[in-house]
């Protein structure tokens, strides 16, 4: 096997295991999402859970323009509420964060924001 085709193989193999790694969300039993920011604008907030091993679920918040933080965290809450199966619970804290959890039978969980139509309202998630 030439010199060139091993350097080629070495590489296509570093860079599909960076892939792979970074495809990877970090997995949690408790996730809060602190809202900060009243709606300056209606949208959409769209974000994935992922069960370990499991299939992801996108759960999508409509926002409406005008609508305070606390009001954007019972939004998320409700959404959650709605999209997710039995065993997960979710739940506003301190009113402006919303705790997703899971349940007793259910698999640690990634959470990730994919997208916000809704202007000036920040979503930071932080695994608990």
């Amino acid at each position: 096997m030439s010199r060139w085709l091993q350097m080629s193989i070495a590489v296509l193999c570093c860079a599909f295991a960076s892939l792979a790694l970074s495809d990877s969300a970090p997995l949690s039993n408790k996730w809060r999402i602190q809202c900060s920011g009243g709606a300056e604008s209606s949208g959409v907030i769209r974000f994935r859970v992922t069960p370990k091993g499991g299939a992801p679920v996108e759960v999508m918040v409509s926002v409406a323009d005008g609508r305070s933080e606390n009001g954007v965290a019972r939004d998320i809450r409700d959404a959650f509420r709605q999209a997710l199966p039995r065993g997960y619970s979710a739940e506003t804290d301190d009113g402006e964060d919303v705790l997703l959890k899971k349940g007793f039978t259910r698999p640690r969980f990634s959470l990730e924001l994919i997208s916000s139509t809704v202007e000036d309202v920040r979503i930071n998630l932080d695994r608990e």
